[in-house]
């Protein structure tokens, strides 16, 4: 377990770690992530009607999951950028002692061989410094092909390809097509990454120490930490909680982008987008989406960050 000494694990094995976990959550969730855009696109969709629009059509299960390969490549390299970037900011603050914060209270286990943890441990204000940091990095990286995943799985674009979405973005509205709704993004994914490692770093060391409690250390796990029957279920439950906090607070700019990627010409910028959605339709419409959005990113989250934690786990036991 790597807690603040020299990392074992290198940048590539945690590039192709995030890499793997997101292609595997993009693929399974693609169906919830369409069904969100379609929901948010529209004051007058909601989930049952698009379902049933969906459904009635030919081919639903392949309607389903239409844009699945720009949502493959896109969490898929977003998660390895965001990943491999998370590791090295929390390595090099657990060296520095970066970020140390005496004013925010820390409730790391005091026992490593009793946390389901196998990052850094660090405080509740690097935690959320790095989050926010390497997500908006990754997101700005991805943000072409996020703009070309969102109109490929909307119906207000009949795209046949994704070059074909490329090509027709870039003559259309230029090199800047391709970044619209950044602000919206970047406000969004920067405060939920921040708060989603906080509250999941949080909550991992309060179940461990519940756990912790209840054991008695001479019959407990061995010294290199808690085994994986017991890790993964807390790092899982911690992952789902975490995440349906990160994204209830956060889901109003996640509203914003999604009209900005979709109809940039009508919105104009993220301020007015804001405006003009509550005046037209309500302060509702700033939380269309957020129950498929929050099952989502719940199930997304909490299985990338779990299968994520035991690789670097079992590497490093291996690497030992």
């Amino acid at each position: 377990m790597s807690n603040g000494g020299p990392p074992r694990s290198s940048l590539s094995f945690h590039f192709f770690a995030g890499l793997s976990t997101g292609m595997l959550s993009a693929s399974l969730l693609q169906p919830a992530d369409l069904l969100k855009t379609r929901v948010q696109q529209s004051p007058s969709s909601t989930l049952l009607s698009t379902l049933k629009e969906i459904t009635s059509g030919p081919a639903p299960l392949l309607h389903l999951w239409r844009g699945t390969l720009p949502s493959v490549i896109r969490t898929g390299f977003g998660s390895a950028l965001y990943f491999s970037t998370l590791n090295a900011l929390r390595q090099r603050i657990a060296r520095s002692n970066l970020l140390a914060s005496t004013l925010i209270v820390s409730t790391t286990v005091s026992n490593a061989k009793y946390s389901s943890s196998s990052l850094p441990q660090l405080s509740n204000l690097a935690n959320l410094t790095t989050g926010a940091i390497a997500r908006a990095s990754a997101g700005f990286v991805m943000m072409p092909l996020t703009i070309i995943k969102v109109r490929y799985e909307s119906d207000l674009y009949s795209y046949k390809s994704l070059w074909g979405a490329g090509t027709a973005i870039l003559h259309t509205e230029g090199v800047r097509g391709f970044f619209s709704g950044f602000g919206a993004t970047a406000i969004r994914d920067a405060p939920y990454a921040g708060l989603y490692v906080l509250f999941y770093e949080q909550l991992k060391n309060r179940l461990s120490a519940l756990r912790a409690a209840r054991i008695v250390p001479e019959t407990s796990e061995p010294q290199e930490g808690m085994k994986t029957r017991v890790s993964a279920p807390i790092n899982f439950v911690s992952g789902v909680l975490a995440a349906g906090f990160a994204t209830a607070m956060t889901n109003p700019f996640d509203a914003i982008k999604t009209r900005l990627q979709l109809m940039p010409q009508k919105y104009g910028h993220m301020v007015g987008a804001g405006r003009q959605m509550v005046q037209e339709e309500g302060l509702r419409s700033l939380f269309d989406g957020l129950g498929l959005r929050i099952a989502r990113k719940a199930a997304s989250s909490a299985l990338a960050w779990t299968l994520y934690e035991e690789l670097v786990r079992r590497a490093e036991i291996q690497w030992q």
